[in-house]
This record gives C-alpha cells, structure tokens and sequence, in this order.
C-alpha cells in the first residue's frame, strides 16, 4: 500500500511505538521503506527566558545515544527494512518537515490520552495531522 512510511517513536512511549511499528508493518508495500524517527526535544530552546540553567551538551548527545541504540534494536527485532533517524527539535515540526524531505506516503504516530497542558498548545499528534504533508494514521 505504501512505499514511505514514519514511524515517530518517543522513548518514554515504547510500548506504544511497538503497536505502531506493527500496524506500519502489515502496510508497507514489499520493498518499501519504514524510517523509525525519535525527536529529541532541544530543551535549551524552551527554557530561555525561563531558566537560568542550561542543559548540558552531553545530555541532549547521550538522549540521541540512546534513541539510536533503542530504535536499532526494535528494528533489529521486527526485522524490517528500514532505517532509524534521529533529530533535534520540536516533535510535530520535525516529523512534518522529514515527511516532507523524504516524500513520504504515511506517517503512523501514537496518541495518549490528552492531559491538561495538551488542552493549552495541543499535542504532537493533533499538530502533525494538522500540518503534515502526506496521509497521517493515529493509533490511540
């Protein structure tokens, strides 16, 4: 069915990019291509102007570090075909801004039970399907 899909994957939400991996799975066509992406936030660039401190370098390089070793070995497990990015910013930007860059056909995302901050500036999944500039799946 498809060709291109992304398959956002937050660290603290495994379990549910497992159930997305296998929905992604069962609609990729033979020979296509699943990109398991994690977005790791830059979280000096929310805190300016709210915290004095400001994150270690090493932190954001070792989240990156371990995006990289968690999503290799769920690929590595499913044994599809595919490839793991890794990128820095805001999650619904980015994934929007790599199915753009990689013309994807499909972005399957995971959603959570909203919780009140996502009542004030919305959730990833909401803005991704919003703006996103291919076809969008929401697994909740």
């Amino acid at each position: 069915m498809y060709k291109k899909i992304i398959v956002p994957i937050a660290m603290d939400q495994l379990e549910h990019g497992e159930s997305v991996l296998s929905i992604a799975e069962k609609l990729i066509d033979e020979g296509g291509e699943i990109i398991l992406l994690n977005v790791v936030e830059d979280l000096n660039a929310y805190a300016q102007g709210y915290m004095i401190v400001d994150f270690p370098l090493e932190m954001i390089e070792e989240s990156r570090k371990h995006a990289v070793k968690t999503l290799e070995a769920l690929k590595a497990r499913h044994g599809i075909r595919g490839r793991v990015e890794i990128r820095t910013g805001g999650a619904a930007g980015t994934i929007n801004a790599l199915a753009r860059d990689e013309n994807a056909d499909l972005v399957i995302i995971a959603s959570h039970r909203p919780g009140l901050i996502d009542y004030f500036i919305g959730s990833t999944a909401s803005r991704v399907v919003s703006h996103c500039p291919c076809a969008v799946l929401v697994d909740r």
